[in-house]
């Protein structure tokens, strides 16, 4: 069912899925630069939930790719509208006295065939309830971890926090790091980034951070691919991959609150969970 959207849902809703291409652009151009002729395969979906009365409804595209550098890339949009269950509702921002919801945004992992090339993850988001935020971040999830590629990718995180505000870096880093951990292992997903969600106020001010932290994903992630995927690895490096993998999926499946989201709002199943691996271990 098509959304009847505003201007500012429509603008938003435009942006994701203008930065959706453009990433999906740079990393088939890194396939390309690898020898490989893999391509993203889009399929769309629409929103399939109980409460398709008036206002509700929307869908998405669910974008994946393998490949020689990717070994499992999935970019995803989706532009949906509805209500929520009532006890689902009280644990959304805005959504306890009104269960409606409009959410629109882009979510991409990225699992990667050589074991020095890190996996990564973004999202960036605008949901409307009783309240209007956004939200979103990025974090990098190395099997083994190298000081320049933290460092570099921290840069470009902090350089875009710092132009909209000076709080913004430490806060949103502090942020990651409380999120992206594994309590029942006691680890850190990865080597953080940020996070930060419930951003409400200024539309224009936070959707221009919002943009210019997609921005800063595309300034930052390609250029750390580019400087590892051609290294050799060994039956270790290989085997300590499959066990960070299984740490991300442990997080997807048991903490991960977009996961939840999409579960509870009639998201479709393929793409919430085209963010686990294609292969992991638990040895």
């Amino acid at each position: 069912m098509t959304l009847a959207l505003d201007p500012q849902q429509q603008s938003a809703r435009d942006w994701f899925e203008s930065l959706r291409n453009r990433i999906c652009a740079e990393f088939e151009a890194i396939e390309r630069e690898a020898g490989s002729d893999a391509r993203f395969d889009y399929v769309s979906w629409d929103r399939e939930a109980p409460d398709l009365a008036p206002g509700a409804g929307g869908g998405g595209v669910r974008g994946v790719m393998k490949g020689k550098v990717f070994e499992k890339v999935g970019v995803n949009v989706s532009t949906v509208g509805g209500a929520f269950s009532p006890e689902f509702a009280k644990t959304i921002h805005g959504a306890s006295e009104d269960p409606h919801f409009f959410a629109t945004g882009i979510s991409l992992v990225a699992h990667m065939a050589n074991p020095h090339v890190p996996a990564v993850h973004m999202n960036t988001r605008y949901l409307r309830t009783s309240k209007s935020w956004f939200g979103g971040g990025a974090d990098l999830n190395p099997p083994l971890p190298r000081e320049q590629d933290t460092a570099f990718f921290h840069e470009v995180l902090k350089a875009t926090c710092d132009a909209h505000d000076a709080d913004y870096y430490p806060r949103f880093k502090a942020w990651a790091d409380d999120y992206f951990f594994i309590p029942h292992r006691g680890v850190h997903r990865g080597v953080g980034g940020i996070f930060y969600d419930h951003l409400e106020g200024d539309f224009d001010a936070n959707f221009a951070f919002t943009r210019d932290v997609g921005e800063a994903f595309l300034k930052a992630f390609p250029p750390i691919v580019r400087r590892r995927m051609h290294e050799s690895w060994s039956q270790e490096d290989y085997a300590r991959m499959l066990e960070w993998r299984g740490r991300y999926a442990e997080f997807n499946l048991v903490h991960d609150r977009g996961t939840l989201f999409g579960l509870k709002t009639g998201g479709n199943v393929d793409a919430i969970l085209m963010s686990l691996p294609p292969m992991a271990s638990w040895s």
